[in-house]
């Protein structure tokens, strides 16, 4: 059995050779203090943060894209490999699992070792933005530059590609949880109220935005109610928020996304820069998703951007590209690590 992993700070997805995406819920683990035993996996143990007592406690294994919480990760892995194969017996799998290109050899072994425990008898490991470069279909094995910038809940990818090799990259932990505690962050100075990361989410997805969209008037006149605690007083309040100023709280992440794009076009050789300037940027992640990235990044940079088709799958696609034919993953990744 080959799984491809997309084993991600806020998501992680599951493809199965032959079957696509099969699996795709939230990395979190509701975890019994008392015994360390988990209780609930993926999207029942998302319902529960926040909202946990004391015995209880909803844990994200992985942070800024790497594991974090090494049993909690194993038990994620083990229960979402075990609900994504068919059958009581577990199978002895080969693995392809999808890690950030700034990990260190410490966090690319704690990835390898809890894949392991978690039943893989091979391991392949493969940077992400490789693997969203080749799920959004970009030609990374041609002789041509090719540019992708994954921004996923703990980290964002920006890498510019060709000849089935990284040639300049940059990691920067920043994405969409960092875009949640910016929202946070501004309604508790600007407002004097304490929200939960799941009430930032919410506002980011209802109204936030990196640029003003043309013609959608409408949306920049919509205003969304936040309940939280109020800082002075400690009681329920609710307070509404406006598309502007969600904008100008998440200034500071994009403003450093756009900053790391900016340092890999530096660092990218002449002739590969002229194709990224014909053929553009391709965005993928969730954080592709924020409305006005692609026209404020392109305003920022003066190169066409574009939002890939599947923005969400791109990297569990490219994983699973790759369990499609470890043939071919051997020859044009030739340096994705191989652990047995």
């Amino acid at each position: 059995m080959d799984i491809g992993i997309d084993l991600g700070t806020a998501n992680t997805l599951l493809y199965a050779r032959g079957r696509g995406i099969v699996l795709n819920e939230p990395s979190v683990v509701a975890v019994d203090m008392g015994t360390g035993a988990a209780l609930a996996v993926g999207t029942e143990a998302k319902r529960t943060i926040g909202r946990t007592p004391g015995s209880i406690s909803a844990i994200r294994p992985l942070k800024d894209g790497v594991i974090s919480d090494y049993e909690a990760a194993e038990q994620m892995i083990r229960h979402f490999v075990r609900k994504a194969v068919p059958g009581r017996r577990m199978p002895r799998i080969r693995m392809v699992v999808c890690v950030p290109s700034g990990v260190t050899p410490v966090e690319r072994r704690a990835i390898v070792h809890a894949s392991r425990a978690a039943g893989a008898r091979a391991v392949h490991l493969i940077e992400e933005p490789m693997a969203a470069a080749i799920g959004a279909g970009l030609p990374v094995a041609d002789p041509r530059g090719s540019m992708v910038v994954d921004i996923g809940g703990g980290t964002t990818e920006v890498a510019v590609i060709s000849l089935g090799g990284i040639v300049t990259a940059q990691s920067l932990r920043v994405g969409g949880d960092r875009l949640d505690a910016a929202i946070g962050d501004w309604v508790r100075k600007e407002h004097a109220l304490y929200i939960g990361e799941r009430s930032a989410e919410d506002v980011k997805i209802a109204i936030g935005s990196a640029w003003p969209l043309p013609g959608e008037e409408e949306f920049e006149a919509r205003t969304v109610p936040v309940r939280g605690r109020e800082k002075i007083s400690g009681l329920p309040k609710t307070v509404d928020l406006t598309v502007p100023e969600i904008r100008r709280a998440l200034d500071e992440p994009v403003e450093a996304i756009i900053a790391a794009v900016r340092a890999t076009l530096e660092d990218c050789p002449p002739e590969l820069s002229g194709d990224v300037m014909e053929h553009g940027i391709v965005l993928t992640g969730g954080g592709a998703l924020l409305p006005g990235l692609d026209l404020r990044l392109a305003s920022a940079t003066g190169i066409p951007v574009f939002v890939a088709e599947a923005p969400l799958d791109c990297v569990g696609l490219g994983a699973g590209a790759c369990v499609e034919d470890f043939d071919a993953l051997e020859r044009v990744l030739g340096k994705a690590e191989v652990v047995r």
